[in-house]
């Protein structure tokens, strides 16, 4: 059983094995945990396999799902044994999750892109109900009743005339018959559910709170040794020689090796190692080495000169990649229009845990230690570094302390494969946090140069939306295969509006700043553009906010650019959650003084979210007091979960809007968090959130919750004080 063409067919159907678990046979169910055309944002990552999680029903009556997703905060290690669950119909509190083995044969290890829940939804419905079918098929068999005649609950078969039987007691039996067709298997009746929707405690959390978790930067393993790499502060820069002997003669310090860059499959630096110990020796001794660096082509490269480039290459004009109506010629020949230029600055990702990796590489194969987005990247790569199969290479998938995007790189186990293999030992690289700062893969930056027209009702009439940026597809895509503007404009291009005459121009600016996806994508920098400019329109027809987008969201239609795009835009939800936001935080009501309310919604990753900020500007700072969101994600399966994703969403954005990175000389000016400023805890606001009633499919949460913060932000400061806030950060000077 195979896929080859991306799409799920055969793969919906289950299969039954037995096998032998520590308390005997265990009834187990292996189903595709891939939704049709999902895939994995990322090179080097393997197509989806048809057998991409397990269910294990054993004999005690507990019931395992083994998961191929990563859990870095956001909860999967609960919602989606809460899916299985719901349809197995089981005690909670005999449910378990284990952390599958990276095989990429076998299973789709990607988590980004809020898609886990979103495609597991279904898959994880339909093997729940088929194990309850075959449960209650036993049961009916031993007791020589019909099974519609039987019920289920809570782990229990109870058969006519008050018969019952544990489903532990019902495996083996149920083992021996045939698996039904996950296609048509009946599922339970969501009016019915018990589980699902529910907040349960979540299961990872009694570790995380009593130490036992463990994290990358946690592992240890006989024979460690530990090791921090000397990278040059320019992009694309190299070691011209060094010294070593100050550093070798450090206690503690084992070996100070050189490192290779590598260009093909992954992209890392190189450097020089230094391997002790202890990470501290080895810090200590890095801080000894005497480097020369040859600082490469790139040394030369600046925020400064790339901004310049961006408004060279707009007046140059772009790729149209979308065009209807005649928009440019509407916007030229308009004797009134409203123009606005908007700044999107690099981002650094900055998760809490700092990057690591553990990684042994033996001559018949290896072994990694690594909290990862997408294991099987690394392990490919490891594989190639020990000259080895990948089956040869063994990834431990760990927790992570925050992902963001950019632990579904692999450059960082890469760094701790190649010492190991220096070194033949065990070796965990650490990133200090200025390490992690400084040679980031940041988010991209753009600027962005909007024109339109308005209609006799101050509507948009023509619109021309001219960006130029950096490009993730630049960097991670085929060569000449690989069109750079469709990692750039997704939210910008199909926007949800009825604007009759749309012009979208792009282009790319080269750079050596190493670029790649950051939470939210394109989406984090486009929904600040495309509802901070609405809001402007809004202001020159002289209309409500609100009552502007509600007008330009009346339609009711489900948008979609290109028309054959497989996902689209339904404006009646994204109104729907723009005035459940609006109606939460008392829109129109009156506010102290010295405060506005602004607000701002977004679709991206299949979800709709909706804004309202509440904002003062104190000594020059903008004081975001309130935020209210409100969310349609379809049926929400773990509700503190979806609280906890849009908070941290929200924190996310603010901080983005605080710090950003800049580079000067080749090398970024930012290297700790000093530098890079990321909001405090005094700074955070009070945050309502709340998801609009469905029963629809679930999609994702993880990512749509940034987007719609920074223009709300914005367009509140606006209500406040008149200023346009029309770059990020937002700083002091465009506040006077």
């Amino acid at each position: 059983m195979s896929r080859t063409d991306g799409q799920a067919g055969v793969s919906r159907r289950g299969f039954l094995v037995t096998s032998a678990a520590a308390g005997g046979a265990a009834l187990v169910i292996g189903f595709d945990l891939a939704a049709p055309g999902a895939q994995s944002p990322g090179p080097g990552t393997a197509p989806p396999n048809p057998l991409s999680a397990w269910v294990r029903v054993a004999r005690d009556g507990s019931v395992t799902l083994i998961v191929a997703k990563s859990e870095m905060g956001q909860g999967v290690y609960t919602a989606l044994p809460m899916i299985l669950a719901e349809e197995l119909d089981v005690d909670w509190s005999r449910v378990r999750v284990e952390q599958a083995p990276t095989n990429a044969a076998i299973y789709d290890h990607g988590t980004g892109g809020s898609q886990s829940v979103r495609t597991s939804w279904l898959p994880l419905r339909r093997a729940g109900a088929a194990a309850r079918q075959m449960l209650v098929t036993a049961a009916a068999t031993q007791w020589k009743v019909d099974p519609k005649a039987c019920a289920v609950e809570a782990g229990v078969v109870r058969g006519p005339g008050g018969q019952t039987a544990a489903y532990g007691d019902l495996v083996e039996a149920a083992a021996a018959l045939p698996v039904p067709n996950l296609e048509t298997v009946p599922l339970k009746d969501p009016a019915r559910f018990r589980i699902i929707g529910t907040s349960k405690p979540r299961l990872d959390i009694p570790a995380k709170v009593d130490g036992s978790a463990v994290f990358g930067i946690d592992v240890r393993v006989p024979g460690m040794l530990y090791a921090v790499v000397a990278r040059c502060p320019t992009v694309g820069g190299r070691p011209a020689r060094f010294d070593a002997s100050k550093a070798k003669a450090l206690p503690g310090v084992r070996h100070v090796v050189e490192i290779p860059a590598i260009r093909a499959g992954v992209f890392t630096t190189g450097g020089v190692a230094v391997v002790a110990e202890s990470t501290w020796a080895a810090i200590q001794g890095r801080e000894a080495l005497d480097i020369t660096w040859d600082h490469g082509s790139h040394a030369k490269e600046s925020s400064a000169g790339l901004r310049a480039q961006f408004a060279q290459l707009i007046e140059k004009g772009g790729t149209v990649v979308r065009d209807e109506g005649g928009a440019a010629a509407a916007v030229a020949a308009a004797a009134q229009r409203v123009e606005a230029e908007y700044d999107v600055p690099f981002q650094a990702h900055a998760p809490m845990e700092p990057l690591n990796a553990t990684v042994h590489v033996r001559a018949d194969g290896a072994e990694a230690w690594v909290g990862s987005q997408g294991p099987q990247w690394p392990q490919g790569e490891i594989a190639k570094i020990a000259g080895v199969p990948p089956e040869k290479v063994v990834v431990h998938n760990t927790l992570l302390g925050g992902g963001f995007g950019r632990r579904y790189h692999a450059d960082y186990v890469v760094e701790a494969a190649q010492v190991s293999k220096v070194v033949n030992a065990p070796v965990q690289v650490v990133w200090t946090r200025e390490d992690d700062i400084r040679h980031d893969f940041f988010r991209p930056a753009a600027l962005h140069r909007l024109a339109a027209t308005l209609d006799e009702k101050g509507r948009p009439a023509a619109w021309v939306h001219k960006m130029a940026s950096t490009s993730s597809n630049a960097l991670w895509g085929e060569p000449g295969k690989t069109k750079l503007e469709e990692s750039e404009v997704g939210g910008a291009v199909d926007i949800p509006y009825a604007v009759p005459r749309i012009r979208f121009e792009y282009s790319h600016a080269p750079t050596g700043v190493p670029v790649m996806w950051w939470r939210s994508v394109e989406h984090s920098g486009n929904a600040f553009v495309i509802e901070s400019f609405i809001d402007e329109l809004a202001h020159a027809a002289q209309q409500d906010p609100l009552e502007y987008r509600r007008a330009l969201l009346a339609h009711g239609v489900m948008v979609k650019f290109p028309a054959d795009a497989r996902d689209g835009i339904d404006t009646k939800r994204l109104l729907a959650t723009l005035e459940l936001a609006a109606q939460k935080a008392g829109w129109g009501t009156p506010l102290p003084k010295g405060r506005g309310r602004g607000l701002a919604c977004h679709y991206s990753f299949n979800s709709y979210a909706a804004q309202v900020a509440e904002v003062s500007v104190q000594d020059g700072r903008v004081r975001v007091h309130r935020i209210v969101c409100a969310v349609d994600i379809g049926h929400v399966v773990h509700p503190d979960s979806v609280k906890a994703q849009v908070e941290g969403a929200v924190a996310y954005a603010l901080s983005a809007v605080k710090g950003h990175i800049t580079f000067r000389d080749g090398q970024a000016e930012q290297t700790n968090f000093d530098g890079f400023e990321v909001i405090r805890l005094d700074e955070m606001p009070e945050v309502e959130v709340h998801a609009v009633p469905s029963t629809v499919a679930p999609t994702g949460i993880g990512e749509p919750g940034l987007p719609p913060c920074a223009p709300a932000v914005a367009n509140a400061v606006f209500a406040a004080t008149g200023k346009r806030l029309r770059r990020m950060p937002f700083a002091k000077e465009d506040l006077g």
